[in-house]
């Protein structure tokens, strides 16, 4: 582990939600919810506005509703976050050769090899430089954890949550550490956490006093030395560079070995759920579904489908998945199974949450019925409006699409610059509607000096087109997100 805390932890705060609260005025300082919004739709994103009454990334829809009925409930805008995203690495990027992207919003930084820092103070200014160059560039905030290793970092980032920056200084780690919870420790999930918990162990202190022998008994002997060395606050591993990712799995290990047949099948829908997001947070899809069976035995099985093209769709997923479980034996005992997605390429938005395309929003009342459910699937695909995606209108201009429904979409027209917008209700097949492209975060700079006069329906110009009537609330000029 090195002399300096030069090793960086970039996690953008609530990143998918504080793009849409940065998008739209009316949003700022309210709970708004990412995700899929149809029957098996699930949680990519909540506001920290939301997390308030208990939504939280993962959770499935229907219950966030239900705990936060009165939030914003929108579909993934998936180019833009990735468009974003490539902002803020190229940021990354300018500061270091190493840069370790771990998903859109997300990134380790060696600062020491690109030069930028070589001690506590040098890192810090450089993070705080981060911070301030993010939230110019792209009007968001991100939490930036400073450490001597890249364990540490992560601990520091989700520490300085949201939009601050903590800086761990060599020699203080085990003192900062012993009383975390062993849950803090990567590796260190529910049923890890809660086995140690049976064996007395609480905290990373009383995990470093166990020793090494104790930990490799109760856990086994890789995960055992892994976990005492972290409780140590020793983590060698280096920023590596980016790369181009083959695969992406997940897998679990098992204290006790899993027997009955139906729990097997509950704990692979499980790990095809978690896949599906880490490969939908990594901007994903892939066309091979791998399982992966570790028996009682220690005999390691592995089976594989290929799809006829590349997916992201948790049924699919969840499906293949099952079917590669019905041809293994797991009589005797299952210690480890896996669940992973190779042959990826990048998704395109319309693929991820395909389900939710369409779905009305949370401020919506009315559900469709049977008639208009009709008129819905025989509207052509580009004329359906998906919750809380970009509009304009020939008259009105910018807006999104806060709902639609019965035959009819309801657009909020503001933009990124201007004030809390007006809401307006028009037929779904109305032709002066029209999907359009996000705007900029932030406003751009003009070329010149005749760009900076504002014309009527000009989406940099601060004005939701000409719609009369404009509500006064929302901030103007560049957006500043609350941070709860």
């Amino acid at each position: 582990m090195r002399a300096a805390p030069t090793i960086l932890h970039l996690d953008m705060d609530a990143f998918f939600a504080s793009v849409e609260q940065a998008s739209k005025p009316s949003l700022r300082g309210k709970a708004v919810v990412v995700g899929g919004l149809g029957p098996r739709g699930v949680v990519a994103t909540a506001s920290y506005e939301a997390r308030v009454f208990g939504v939280h990334s993962a959770m499935p829809m229907g219950q966030a509703r239900r705990l936060a009925p009165h939030a914003a409930y929108l579909v993934p805008r998936f180019e833009l976050y990735r468009s974003i995203s490539e902002q803020v690495m190229r940021l990354l990027r300018a500061r270091s050769p190493l840069v370790e992207p771990l998903s859109l919003d997300e990134a380790f930084v060696d600062l020491e090899a690109g030069g930028a820092a070589g001690d506590a103070e040098s890192a810090r200014l450089a993070g705080e430089k981060l911070r301030t160059d993010i939230k110019t560039v792209t009007g968001l905030t991100g939490s930036v954890g400073l450490a001597a290793s890249k364990m540490l970092a992560k601990i520091a980032s989700e520490a300085a949550k949201p939009d601050g920056l903590v800086l761990i200084r060599p020699g203080t780690e085990r003192a900062m550490l012993e009383p975390m919870s062993v849950r803090t420790l990567p590796g260190v999930g529910p049923a890890t956490g809660d086995h140690l918990r049976r064996a007395g162990i609480a905290t990373v202190g009383e995990l470093a006093e166990a020793g090494e022998d104790e930990l490799v008994r109760l856990l086994g002997k890789a995960h055992g030395h892994a976990l005492y060395a972290m409780a140590l606050a020793r983590d060698e591993r280096p920023v590596v560079a980016e790369r181009e990712t083959k695969s992406v799995s997940v897998e679990d290990t098992y204290d006790v070995d899993i027997h009955d047949r139906v729990r097997v099948g509950s704990e692979v829908r499980r790990l095809a759920d978690r896949c599906v997001r880490r490969l939908r947070g990594s901007g994903l899809s892939g066309r091979t579904i791998v399982l992966k069976v570790r028996r009682y035995d220690f005999s390691t099985l592995t089976r594989s489908e290929t799809l006829r093209g590349p997916t992201d769709d948790l049924a699919v997923v969840r499906e293949a998945a099952a079917r590669l479980l019905d041809s293994v034996d797991t009589t005797g005992g299952v210690r480890l199974l896996g669940v992973g997605v190779s042959g990826l390429a990048d998704y395109t938005q319309e693929d991820l949450f395909a389900q939710a395309a369409g779905d009305r929003a949370g401020e919506v009342a009315e559900e469709p019925d049977a008639e208009s459910a009709e008129e819905h699937r025989q509207v052509p695909a580009e004329r359906r409006w998906p919750s809380g995606h970009d509009v304009r209108h020939a008259e009105y201009g910018h807006g999104w699409v806060q709902g639609s429904g019965l035959g009819r979409v309801t657009v909020r027209f503001e933009t990124p610059y201007s004030e809390r917008g007006r809401v307006r209700t028009f037929p779904v097949d109305d032709p002066d509607l029209s999907p359009a492209d996000p705007l900029p975060l932030v406003r751009p700079v003009p070329r010149r000096p005749e760009d900076a006069e504002p014309t009527a329906g000009d989406p940099t110009t601060g004005e939701a087109g000409s719609a009369p009537g404009t509500e006064a609330g929302g901030p103007a000029g560049p957006a500043h997100l609350a941070t709860g």
